[in-house]
């Protein structure tokens, strides 16, 4: 049985979201998304990093786009 890990590192968090670092650290700094410190280490739970990207805007088409 395969458990997936409850706290996710930011390279982990970037690479499981698919969000850059940069962006990360804004969302965290801008109190949109926690983290938690151990030390120097910065961790995000997997739950916040799901509900951060739950909570999203949805993105919805303009009129001048292309639908195909």
């Amino acid at each position: 049985m395969s458990q997936q890990k409850i706290a996710l590192s930011l390279d982990e968090a970037t690479t499981y979201s698919n969000i850059g670092k940069t962006r990360l650290y804004q969302a965290i700094n801008d109190g949109a998304l926690k983290a938690r410190k151990l030390g120097r280490k910065t961790l995000i739970l997997r739950a916040d990093l799901e509900d951060f990207l739950s909570n999203l805007d949805t993105y919805t088409p303009s009129n001048n786009e292309v639908q195909s």
